[in-house]
């Protein structure tokens, strides 16, 4: 076995995190759907793909590492917002934590001097960086924005960013 059965655990928990995710970020594109901000919704909808993909490359190290895979239960996402700005920061505050738990995972390889892991986990740290930096932009123009403005959030994604 090339994992411990402790990081094993812990990416397990974080596997299902990531299916949380990927639904809670599908939620906040149906949000975006229903008020006809199509753009906003795609954007949404290509988060909610990014992370079930990380569940999947993390499913696989533990699979490819021999270590036993449970895949917990995800929890059920949070269906409506009061406003553009409540989705994204829901969003943020999401990257925001996931960040912490990929540090926790990174903790616990460095801990057991697994370095197959930590070169793993390395590519999830840089990720985070560039999730947690695309939410907080896309959550300050939405704030300029305001609710009543949110097609210029739109033109943003079109002409500003195209990965907000």
């Amino acid at each position: 076995m090339l994992i411990s059965p402790q990081l094993a655990q812990a990416i397990n928990t974080q596997i299902g995190n990531e299916y949380s995710a990927s639904l809670q970020y599908q939620a906040i594109a149906a949000h975006f759907h229903r008020a006809n901000l199509m753009l906003l919704a795609k954007l949404f909808i290509k988060q909610a793909d990014e992370e079930r993909m990380h569940a999947e490359k993390l499913l696989h190290y533990v699979l490819d590492t021999k270590g036993e895979l449970r895949i917990p239960a995800v929890r059920e996402p949070v269906h409506t917002f009061a406003t553009a700005e409540a989705a994204v920061d829901a969003a943020l505050a999401w990257e925001i934590e996931v960040t912490g738990q990929i540090k926790r995972l990174m903790d616990i390889a460095a801990s057991e001097n697994d370095y197959l892991a930590q070169g793993f986990l390395q590519w999830f740290i840089d990720e985070q960086l560039e999730e947690v930096n695309k939410m907080d932009r896309l959550l300050n123009v939405i704030r300029m924005s305001g609710d009543r403005n949110l097609i210029m959030v739109e033109a943003y994604l079109v002409h500003g960013s195209g990965d907000a």
